[in-house]
């Protein structure tokens, strides 16, 4: 058991100092996209392939990457209540801490904006399109708002299904709760 699991959050400063590595970012990610627990063996090979850009990636890259992991990163996130780390049967699982550290992972989404500054743009969008249609602008007065409110509203829908799906761990952790 980590030292920092008795408290009630990390600080800061151990969030941003766990973040602060490029392969335990890594980690967090992978984790964040699957349900249970994974091996260390899948995820150095996931990694290595990220680093790599090659499937399957080099073996002395995987290697090196599977001793980082199971020797500094994992113990590290596992004292931190990051992760859970079976030395033995070499398995990870997001732990009860992980949640705090979303939050700082989540600022820019995989595309280079953050997820608030997306449905910004779409209800800013949508909110000039319906302008333009109510105020009769030539291009727009065709337009049914009704139409333009249901299509709107579908982005929204599908775009937060979308972002449920891929942050489906951190869904289903909070229902177990």
């Amino acid at each position: 058991m980590g030292t920092l699991r008795n408290t009630r959050s990390l600080a800061e400063e151990q969030i941003h100092d766990v973040l602060r590595n490029e392969r335990r970012r890594a980690v967090l990610t992978h984790l964040q996209r699957t349900i249970g627990s994974v091996s260390l063996r899948e995820l150095s090979v996931s990694i290595a392939e990220r680093e790599s850009g090659e499937s399957p990636p080099p073996t002395d890259l995987r290697e090196s990457v599977y001793n980082s992991l199971h020797q500094t990163h994992l113990p590290k996130l596992d004292r931190e209540g990051i992760v859970v780390y079976d030395r033995d049967r070499k398995t990870v699982t997001l732990d009860e801490f992980a949640r705090e550290v979303d939050i700082y992972m989540e600022v820019v989404s995989p595309y280079g904006i953050t997820w608030a500054s997306f449905y910004r743009a779409l209800a800013t969008i949508g909110l000039i399109v319906l302008l333009s249609v109510e105020l009769e602008f030539p291009v727009f007065a065709r337009l049914d708002p009704i139409l333009l409110i249901t299509v709107m509203l579908l982005a929204v829908a599908v775009s937060t299904s979308y972002q449920l799906w891929n942050r489906r761990w951190f869904v289903l952790w909070a229902l177990t709760d």
